[in-house]
């Protein structure tokens, strides 16, 4: 691609838990809302990863299909200039009539896209299943998904039904669209470990390629794991898939800031939640970002080891932070930035996606439960969607503007208050130490009044740069205006000095006086600034 591009999704995961199967689609309203379609058409957004899953649309026998939504969105896609990326599974087991572990799966994986194929003939994109390393953790290995398994061959079995599934999926849809293309996504991230866990923290670090590995036709005899899933009696179904491979033509990088993890024996170092073992070895697991110092590459790196390794066109398929507003902003830009970078090195990147565009509900839970809604580039607390500072952002990145001010403080991952737990140096080169660039002048956020410490703590927490003033008469309210801070919050008197001056230049200004919680206060007060909106009472 001759430009980077940017990309966005719904989360739409739809995954099972003994007999109940769960909907993001649904928990976020996004199913019953058509013209959530141009909005996102509003952001710039060139492509969709978007979901014509399997459990959606043949949910009850592998011969009945529901095209009705489909149809309609896909649809309006193209009408607003978009191209989707089809989805088929997300982190499921497929409808009930198989699971991850059946032998059905990926034959009756094939047979669906063949449909969803003929009922689309033009759709280039394809993404039969989305993570099959993580989905297979998740189903197979640590039993929180349906079929629940919790041992390794399980997880071997789920691993390679998805990968076959891929691939026979790939074969039906080129069978209508000889052009179509696989982006292949999964999470990637990498193992730090003492020298105690260096054994377990090898495996994951092989481990984490096994779903490019396995399409690129690599895990043949002399691959790290080609004995081991022999041992599991796989050899007959390993042989199948390499001589027969189905190589992604982008590779899709999913990196989250908990993509990074830290094994270490030391146990004692670390709560109780964070403890667990490999039935040889006790070890905390933890996001390395917490303990290692400097903090690792993250993104960056993970992006250089899959080009070096497999020289396949790259695209960051999925970019989401559930923290506080100038966070996930941070996180986005960061992302936008780096991808850029790379590109300059000669790093084919393709595209940054915007991942749950409307957030999504139970994830602190592993959708296990109910859970906590986080939104994303809109807010969908309220029934509808609301656009918060990442739609705004979003489109200053598109147009090559500058960003919001408080999008360009350090994230918390570049913080020292990032560390949880006593620190770990990693030896690192110099080049996966990204240093971000210093803004020669950034506008801060003006605390005017009494009775506004709490709010000063929390920005100092967030990484947000303030002043603090009390101005005691006009002149000085409009002394500490002329330097031109992005927003005000005021209390007492200061508002009152404060407003009218504000009015005229254009600032946002909120009554701080009756603050409930500082953290809502400023998610809503940067929510509303970058996308230009009134700041409700």
């Amino acid at each position: 691609m001759d430009t980077l591009e940017l990309w966005g999704g719904p989360e739409c995961t739809v995954n099972r838990v003994g007999d109940h199967f769960r909907d993001q689609l649904r928990e976020t309203g996004h199913h019953d809302r058509l013209p959530d379609l141009d909005l996102f058409a509003e952001l710039g957004i060139s492509a969709l990863r978007y979901p014509v899953l399997w459990e959606r649309v043949s949910p009850h026998r592998p011969d009945s299909f529901d095209w009705s939504w489909s149809d309609a969105r896909l649809a309006r896609i193209c009408e607003l200039g978009m191209r989707p990326i089809a989805g088929l599974v997300h982190h499921g087991s497929g409808p009930a009539y198989t699971n991850l572990l059946a032998d059905n799966f990926a034959p009756g994986l094939a047979q669906f896209a063949g449909a969803v194929a003929a009922r689309y003939p033009w759709i280039e994109d394809w993404t039969p299943v989305n993570e099959p390393v993580t989905t297979a953790r998740f189903s197979a290995l640590y039993g929180l998904w349906y079929p629940h398994h919790c041992d390794e061959r399980s997880f071997w079995l789920a691993l390679l039904n998805q990968i076959d599934g891929v691939r026979l999926a790939m074969t039906a849809v080129r069978a209508v669209n000889p052009a179509a293309r696989l982006i292949q996504t999964d999470d990637l991230g990498r193992t730090y470990a003492t020298a105690a866990m260096g054994d377990q923290a090898a495996f994951d670090n092989v481990r984490r390629w096994m779903s490019w590995d396995l399409l690129c036709g690599r895990v043949v005899p002399g691959h790290p794991l080609w004995r081991r899933l022999c041992t599991y009696g796989f050899e007959p179904r390993l042989r199948s898939i390499a001589e027969a491979p189905c190589p992604p033509d982008v590779i899709g990088v999913n990196h989250y800031l908990t993509s990074d993890r830290f094994l270490d024996h030391r146990i004692q170092r670390y709560p109780a939640h964070l403890r667990g073992g490999n039935g040889a070895k006790t070890f905390a697991d933890t996001e390395a970002v917490r303990v290692l110092d400097p903090p690792p590459p993250g993104l960056r790196g993970v992006l250089r080891e899959a080009w070096a390794r497999y020289g396949i066109p790259l695209a960051v398929t999925e970019v989401h932070n559930g923290c506080t507003r100038e966070e996930q902003m941070r996180w986005v830009a960061d992302a936008w930035q780096t991808a850029r970078e790379l590109r300059a090195e000669g790093i084919e990147i393709g595209a940054v996606t915007s991942w749950a565009m409307f957030g999504n509900r139970g994830w602190n839970t592993l959708l296990t439960a109910s859970g906590e809604y986080e939104p994303g580039v809109f807010d969908v607390s309220g029934g509808m969607p609301h656009p918060t500072a990442l739609a705004a952002l979003l489109k200053t990145l598109v147009a090559q503007q500058e960003t919001h001010p408080a999008a360009r403080g350090a994230g918390w991952w570049r913080r020292k208050s990032r560390l949880l737990h006593p620190s770990v140096a990693r030896p690192a080169p110099m080049r996966d130490r990204h240093i971000p660039r210093v803004e020669r002048f950034t506008p801060s956020l003006l605390l005017a009044g009494k009775d506004l410490d709490e709010l000063a703590t929390v920005c100092r927490h967030r990484g947000l740069a303030y002043r603090l003033a009390d101005p005691a008469d006009e002149a000085g309210a409009t002394a500490v205006l002329a330097e031109g801070p992005w927003a005000v919050i005021a209390s007492g008197d200061a508002y009152g000095l404060l407003v009218g001056d504000c009015a005229e230049r254009g600032i946002t200004i909120v009554d701080g006086s009756s603050c409930k919680s500082a953290d809502a206060l400023l998610d809503k007060m940067i929510d509303c600034d970058a996308c230009a909106q009134p700041m409700a009472a």
